[in-house]
């Protein structure tokens, strides 16, 4: 009898076996978001002098997608998108607020790390993952498991360092004398080692947020010195650029604290800004070698997949411009990476690709089931294979009706108002001449237009930083009326 119960025994746990290694084979998630990071990325090549050494080891790791976009210019919408795998055009999220789950038909949205908490991950949170919102209601919202330290600048100098026509206390930039160790990118990167060396009894879904390059983007002078003003090379800029682009495009980033570009000449800040969003780009990668390094060191090392990304990109002048909030490439191109176990080394990808992908993505290289309710696709095929080719392009919304499609060759923006730009990206990266009045581009245009998604009117508590367009074609912004044929606004 003994021998038939022992031999029963262990026939179950033959039997229960290749499920309990499938719970606890089941890959980690190391999760890096930058704020604000355009493409001044070594391996993505934005700017001939970054150095990025942490980053560029991460995509040889892996492989980068060398043509991703966000799918919106503005932190809030952007991170939403991301993590509920909805576009702002479905949501109607796309101001600064609210946050979606105060908004009553997106409560029941199941977030990524929701999803991966169903399905036995534990997930883990620390600085800026979500916009604002999200921590004040933990218990209410409930995103994450584990809360580590809050987003933020950190140390900052007692008064502003410039002086800009908009005097907000966040735009500012500079050197001063203070410890990498008391900025705010340095602590949330010192709990994410923490959790990394530490054992874990489930598999984890651990995201890390850094708040720089985001402005007031200031850095010790160590890593000035990687930039001397001497040799800084500025990006490219042509005086008539914006001689060719609709008015509307004006009203994407009209009266925001960011200075344009003619105060950065007048005041010779110019220089200034840009050795500080490099320095601070510079900064944020030692924060990510921190991190990696970690991952290295631990047990987990062999079975984390990384993905490393940002909102969306950052104008230094170019377009006339500071800040995001527009559709151009320089606003909507950002990092994307990913490492680890499913993913090939080395991969360069130049296939569009979308943060909106990277839930799905996700589910796919963890073996877990499909969320139906998602709107991206995964990037598996491309992860494998870095030349398969994809059927869609980047689409990128700023409030609702104005939309760039990025395409491999192509950038086609559609404004509020029905105006149009096209731009050839491979003979103009730099996007100086507008091509969408040519007729010999009409079937590029009408090709891209056929992607353009419908838009959700904004859902009510939205903050936006951008002007409305309404449908009897006049425009507001906080209360201030534009007529059509009213002067373009003083813009500096």
């Amino acid at each position: 009898m003994r021998a038939i119960v022992s031999i029963a025994v262990t026939v179950i746990v033959l039997l229960l076996k290749p499920l309990c290694v499938q719970a606890t084979d089941k890959p980690n998630i190391l999760f890096i978001a930058i704020d604000d990071q355009n493409d001044w990325i070594g391996c993505l090549n934005g700017h001939p002098q970054i150095q990025t050494p942490n980053i560029d080891r991460l995509a040889q790791q892996g492989t980068v997608f060398l043509n991703a976009h966000c799918q919106s210019p503005l932190c809030n919408p952007s991170r939403t998108s991301l993590m509920t795998g909805r576009r702002p055009s479905t949501t109607g999220i796309y101001g600064l607020s609210p946050w979606f789950r105060t908004v009553e038909d997106l409560q029941d949205i199941v977030s990524l790390p929701q999803y991966l908490s169903e399905h036995g991950y534990r997930t883990l949170t620390t600085g800026k993952i979500y916009h604002g919102g999200y921590g004040r209601h933990p218990k209410r919202d409930h995103e994450f498991d584990v809360i580590g330290p809050p987003p933020g600048v950190g140390v900052r100098p007692e008064k502003k360092l410039v002086e800009t026509p908009a005097e907000h206390r966040l735009v500012d930039w500079g050197v001063f004398p203070h410890r990498d160790e008391d900025k705010g990118d340095w602590k949330v990167a010192s709990w994410a080692v923490e959790q990394l060396q530490a054992e874990q009894s489930e598999p984890f879904f651990l995201s890390v947020g850094f708040f720089l390059p985001h402005v007031p983007c200031y850095a010790t002078q160590k890593w000035f010195d990687l930039y001397p003003e001497s040799s800084l090379q500025l990006p490219p800029f042509q005086a008539n650029d914006r001689d060719d682009t609709p008015r509307f495009s004006w009203y994407l980033h009209w009266k925001l604290p960011e200075p344009r570009h003619r105060f950065l000449v007048e005041a010779n800040q110019w220089k200034n800004l840009v050795r500080s969003y490099l320095a601070c780009t510079s900064f944020v990668d030692s924060q990510v070698g921190r991190v990696l390094e970690a991952l290295e060191a631990s047990s987990h090392a062999d079975n984390t997949i990384i993905v490393l990304w940002s909102d969306h990109g950052w104008h230094l002048g170019e377009k006339a411009i500071t800040g995001k909030n527009t559709l151009w490439d320089r606003s909507t191109r950002v990092p994307l990476i990913f490492a680890g176990p499913g993913v090939t080394a080395g991969g360069r990808c130049e296939q569009p690709a979308e943060l909106l992908d990277i839930y799905p993505t996700l589910l796919d290289l963890c073996k877990l089931p499909p969320n139906k309710t998602l709107e991206g696709h995964s990037l598996l095929p491309q992860l494998k294979d870095d030349s398969t080719a994809r059927e869609w392009p980047a689409i990128t919304t700023h409030n609702h009706d104005n939309h760039g499609v990025r395409s491999r060759d192509w950038r086609y923006i559609r404004y509020a108002d029905g105006s149009e730009e096209l731009y050839d990206m491979q003979a103009d990266p730099n996007e100086w001449k507008n091509l969408a009045g040519d007729s010999q581009y009409a079937t590029v245009v009408k090709e891209h237009r056929r992607w353009l998604p419908k838009s959700r009117l904004p859902v009510p508590g939205s903050r936006n930083r951008i002007l409305l367009y309404r449908a009897d074609g006049s425009v507001n912004w906080e209360g201030e009326e534009v007529l059509p044929g009213d002067p373009i606004p003083e813009l500096d």
